[in-house]
């Protein structure tokens, strides 16, 4: 039986609460053999060490997002979520005792956050941890490419998932010519860029995702972690493979960075 992996999900939303059961039955039908279920705040980590328990399936990714972009998300109803203060430190000290898969969502975003310098000091703190821990990080840039990358080279760190990586050509290589993975977001069936991205990472690079219940490959429905074989569909299709062989792929990428 063909197995595919969804290495991002928000399965904490709103958009989840009456059906997670449902869809995460779909997902198994589908043939889901992991899901990835990512935290951005104190909230939300606890949420998915949560559904890691009750869901065998499900793994949890801990992290902290950049806070005034999460914030302006919230307020704009992106992400609706009820935001409380919290310490880092101690939330980093939990994260370190919980034993997630691996570090993420984190990351800089310039685009709804503004604080660039607080940005960069907790994404450099889970860099470190990641180093520390020896833990796949996920990585969000929006509008933040290249200073992610910066930071990056200037770390230790190896297992590195660049989620829905979106800088230009140029950044694209550059990451891949790290060795570092991407996961490719179900709507690649229609973003040209994502299309790119495939072509120029290697195969031993690319990494399935929903982003769910964001980035739907179908319109006007919700996004959820059943559809990621529309992923894999497309990466056969770029690199030239059968959609059989090209899971067999990802998830053996996904076994080396999380395993």
């Amino acid at each position: 039986m063909t197995m595919f992996v969804d290495v991002h999900a928000h399965l904490d939303h709103a958009l989840f609460k009456t059906d997670l059961d449902a869809a995460i039955e779909r997902a198994r039908q589908a043939g889901v053999k992991a899901i990835v279920a990512n935290g951005v705040d104190p909230s939300t980590n606890r949420i998915v060490l949560d559904l890691a328990k009750k869901y065998d399936i499900v793994q949890p990714a801990l992290g902290i997002y950049p806070p005034d972009a999460l914030e302006t998300e919230a307020r704009e109803d992106k992400y609706p979520i009820e935001l409380k203060p919290y310490d880092l430190d101690e939330e980093i000290e939990f994260i370190s005792k919980s034993g997630p898969i691996a570090l993420g969502e984190v990351g800089l975003d310039y685009k709804n956050g503004e604080n660039r310098a607080m940005q960069k000091k907790i994404f450099q703190r889970f860099i470190d941890l990641s180093e520390k821990m020896d833990l796949p990080i996920i990585i969000h840039s929006r509008k933040a490419e290249n200073d992610v990358l910066d930071m990056l080279e200037s770390s230790s760190a190896k297992k590195i998932i660049l989620h829905c990586f979106s800088g230009r050509h140029h950044l694209v290589r550059r990451a891949a010519g790290h060795g570092w993975s991407f996961s490719i977001p179900t709507n690649v069936v229609r973003s040209q860029h994502f299309q790119t991205v495939i072509d120029i990472a290697h195969i031993s690079q690319l990494l399935t995702e929903t982003d769910s219940p964001y980035l739907t490959p179908f319109r006007d429905r919700r996004n959820e972690p059943a559809f990621v074989v529309e992923s894999l569909k497309k990466i056969a299709e770029v690199k030239g493979l059968t959609v059989e062989d090209t899971a067999n792929n990802v998830f053996m990428n996904y076994q080396k960075m999380f395993l």
